[in-house]
């Protein structure tokens, strides 16, 4: 059971955050929008145009698997370690880790250059927030299963 409970903590998180960097980019007070990177990276791996709605919705689909992998992945390492997953001193690194991951690797494998710099200047603070936003969502709904 604490395996679905990852999956889907990880997935409503995924959800909230993405939902929250739409509207930030929307609103302009982001730079970019975390469902089109991952929909725009996915259609150019594929040789397509990574333009009109199915970027959007490949974007949608790929953000919420790469989430529920992380929250599979928090639950598998405390269940391992044997710790209460809401433990924010265990819940706080793994949510810096992400974000680290982000500005190192996926960012830089989706086009965007190290830290996000082809998004621009303060993509890395963008980020840092969503992660926060997805720290959070993930602690409620772990909470909430």
């Amino acid at each position: 059971m604490w395996i679905v409970e990852g999956i889907a903590a990880g997935a409503l998180a995924g959800a909230i955050m993405g939902a929250a960097s739409e509207i930030g980019y929307r609103l302009r007070a982001f730079k970019s929008s975390l469902v089109i990177i991952d929909g725009s990276f996915a259609l150019r791996q594929l040789g397509r145009d990574p333009r009109g709605a199915s970027t959007y919705v490949l974007g949608i689909a790929i953000h919420l698997a790469t989430s529920s992998v992380f929250g599979i992945a928090y639950a598998v390492i405390a269940r391992l370690a044997d710790f209460d997953p809401r433990m924010t001193a265990a819940l706080v690194p793994y949510i810096a880790f992400l974000w680290l991951a982000m500005l190192f690797t996926a960012l830089p494998a989706a086009g965007q250059g190290i830290l996000g710099r082809r998004i621009g200047r303060f993509a890395w603070a963008e980020q840092l927030l969503l992660h926060v936003v997805y720290g959070i969502a993930f602690w409620w709904a772990l909470g909430w299963m």
